[in-house]
């Protein structure tokens, strides 16, 4: 059974209280260092009213990066069908 545990992480500026499962806090803690080194990257980048524009542009680059993988996955899975059905119907 997994334990739940309540964590605080501070996302530009701000603290969030997070329920994670114990085994997957380490993973949650390095993405939350991750998003807070790409809003220090991108603040040195480009010019910015307040960090809301820096999590905008950071959720961005995630979605973007999220949906291509997601698209190549599919186009893997695709093929991996069509070279299974290809294989079934030479047995």
């Amino acid at each position: 059974m997994t334990e739940d545990i309540l964590i605080s992480v501070d996302i530009a500026g701000r603290i969030y209280k997070v329920r994670v499962k114990r085994e997957e806090e380490e993973v949650f803690r390095n993405a939350v260092e991750t998003v807070k080194t790409n809003i220090k990257e991108y603040a040195k980048m480009y010019a910015y009213k307040d960090k809301q524009d820096l999590l905008a542009m950071v959720l961005l680059q995630y979605v973007t990066s999220y949906m291509k993988i997601k698209e190549d996955n599919l186009f893997g899975n695709k093929q991996l069908i069509e070279k299974l059905e290809e294989i079934n119907s030479i047995l």
